[in-house]
């Protein structure tokens, strides 16, 4: 259904203006096909109680049949009318002329009653007459909380130029003469047309029977054997069953004519998703069902040696895990009686996953009743240890407890977003003594020349140096970064810079732990700590290195090479 902001209504009315807007209903001129012009009435329906009120309109469009009427939809997402043009004069302009005819004062009077009778009045509609026809144009939905005394108020004052002296009735002077020989047939006819219109105008009424709790079909049966027609509108009821009637409108006791619209409101709720059952026992499997509002169904006891069931435990389940019920409809079980046998054994489950244990645990007979978290390095539910032990014989049935393999990490609890790479080490650089203050500081504490072997001298700038004669640097030779160690040999292209890293992890990153590394002339180090899949899948990791020489970022998961990035 396409709605008005697309200028089409469900796809084949194309708006062409709107015309008016009453509370929840909009009324458009629209061109249907072949440039055919129409006006469509939308219903905004978003609650129990607006789907309701459309379906008492609908009701008073098939009591009183309009001319204009074309199509009414009533699907969901999609409820409204379509109305054509009607020839004729407007009702106001017959009601203003000085006298009527009775002919149209009857049909008003009876179209009136019709819409009484669903709480509508001669001011909902527009009327129109062509010749002694009375025809309805359009109708307005019905204001909510109208009473039927508004209703009855409102069709007083629109009957009154139609009743007493202001009604015209065809006479003929003389004209019966001709006729004499069939007046007794004229007046039985006449007879038999006004009870025939007395029963048409005027159905015998019949009291609405109370079917709300009943199944849909035989409430159905109970009503339209009543006289009335019954239409159906879905709902959801917790405490009855699937397909039990909620309420009924108009409601049990109610004085309705025959033929008349009985809505009746059933209970359909949502599919729920069947749960998995099997391993369980049957107390389980009724708490997992009961808090997915599904019932436990039928209990069936069968040999469990086949499947290496124990005891107790499902084997199978009707429906399947995952299947849709609706709320409250059971679930069948087969339950093990047990295995032939005594004692089972289990094998290393040490390295495998969590699933391909619990299978290993399955086929021998076993149950893995618990499961334990430990932080590793192994892969993530990855099993560590096994109660019972590889190969010792334990009792079939026997519960088994698996150790698995957690991440050392905790993962943040906000997304990084794009994940900067730590700035580069940077050395401290030595401060500068002040020359003066130095030689000043060490003349004082210099001593006469001895010349002796391992004495010291006093020298210019009151720097000392071994007697060996060597001169000492003065502060303005020494270098401010310490020279290179040439004492070790040197590595071609192993000057130090600095290279930009980045690197964008894809949206579908498999899961794991992340690490990145730099390989350069200095070896390897890490640059990101381990971070989770989870905080990286479509994030940017970037920035400056210092690095030496030719370099190579890798990206590792769980400790395995996964990318490598070279600058």
């Amino acid at each position: 259904m396409t709605g008005q902001a697309a200028a089409v209504i469900d796809g084949k009315y194309q708006v062409v203006r709107e015309l008016a807007r009453e509370g929840h209903v909009t009324l458009s001129e629209v061109r249907a096909g072949e440039g055919v012009t129409r006006r469509v009435a939308w219903f905004d329906v978003a609650s129990p109680a607006a789907r309701q009120g459309f379906h008492a309109y609908r009701a008073a469009l098939r009591a009183i049949a309009p001319a204009g009427l074309t199509d009414v939809v009533a699907r969901p997402g999609a409820y409204y009318a379509v109305w054509q043009p009607v020839s004729g004069t407007p009702l106001a302009e017959v009601a203003a002329q000085p006298k009527q005819q009775a002919e149209v004062a009857l049909a008003v009077q009876a179209l009136a009653a019709r819409l009484a009778e669903h709480g509508y009045a001669l001011p909902d509609a527009d009327v129109v007459v062509d010749g002694q026809d009375v025809r309805v144009a359009y109708l307005r939905p019905a204001p909510e909380g109208r009473t039927p005394e508004e209703a009855l108020r409102l069709n007083e004052g629109a009957l009154a130029p139609f009743r007493g002296g202001r009604v015209k009735r065809k006479r003929q002077p003389g004209a019966w003469l001709t006729f004499v020989p069939g007046l007794f047939f004229l007046g039985g006819a006449a007879y038999l047309g006004a009870q025939a219109t007395q029963v048409y105008l005027n159905p015998p009424v019949h009291e609405v029977a109370g079917v709300t709790g009943q199944s849909a079909q035989d409430a159905a049966r109970k009503l339209t054997s009543a006289g009335f027609q019954v239409d159906y509108a879905k709902g959801d009821a917790a405490g009855l069953p699937i397909g039990a009637v909620i309420r009924q409108d108009p409601a049990a006791g109610t004085n309705l004519p025959v033929g008349r619209l009985v809505t009746l409101t059933v209970n359909n709720p949502p599919s729920l998703s069947v749960p998995k059952l099997e391993e369980l026992t049957v107390d389980q499997a009724r708490a997992s069902l009961r808090d997915n509002a599904l019932a436990l169904g039928k209990v069936i006891r069968v040999d469990g040696t086949l499947t290496k069931t124990p005891e107790g435990r499902i084997i199978a389940q009707v429906p399947e895990a995952g299947a849709d019920l609706q709320r409250g409809q059971p679930v069948q079980v087969m339950v093990s009686t047990g295995v032939r046998g005594k004692e089972t054994w289990l094998t290393n489950l040490t390295g495998l996953t969590y699933d391909a244990a619990r299978k290993h645990a399955q086929v021998a007979g076993l149950v893995v009743t618990r499961v334990l978290q430990q932080a590793s390095d192994a892969p993530e539910n990855t099993v560590l240890e096994q109660t019972p032990a590889p190969y010792v014989r334990v009792p079939v049935g026997s519960p088994v407890t698996l150790t698995v393999a957690t991440a050392r990490y905790t993962p943040p609890s906000q997304p990084a977003g794009s994940l900067p790479l730590p700035p580069p080490y940077v050395p401290p650089v030595p401060e500068e003594t002040d020359p003066a203050q130095t030689g000043s500081d060490q003349t004082d504490q210099a001593t006469p020349d001895q010349n002796g072997p391992g004495q010291v001298t006093p020298d210019q700038g009151g720097q000392t140096e071994p007697s060996t004669g060597t001169p000492a640097p003065t502060p303005q030779e020494i270098p401010a970064t310490p020279a290179p160690d040439t004492s070790s040999p040197s590595t071609p292209g192993a000057n130090a810079r600095t290279v930009h890293f980045r690197y964008a992890f894809p949206g579908d990153l498999p899961a794991g732990s992340y690490t990145v590394a730099v390989r350069d002339a200095d070896g390897e180090r890490e640059v990101q700590g381990a971070t989770d899949s989870t905080q990286l899948a479509g994030a940017v990791a970037e920035g400056d290195v210092q690095v030496r020489g030719d370099a190579t970022f890798i990206i590792r998961q769980n400790g395995n090479e996964y990318a490598t990035v070279t600058p």
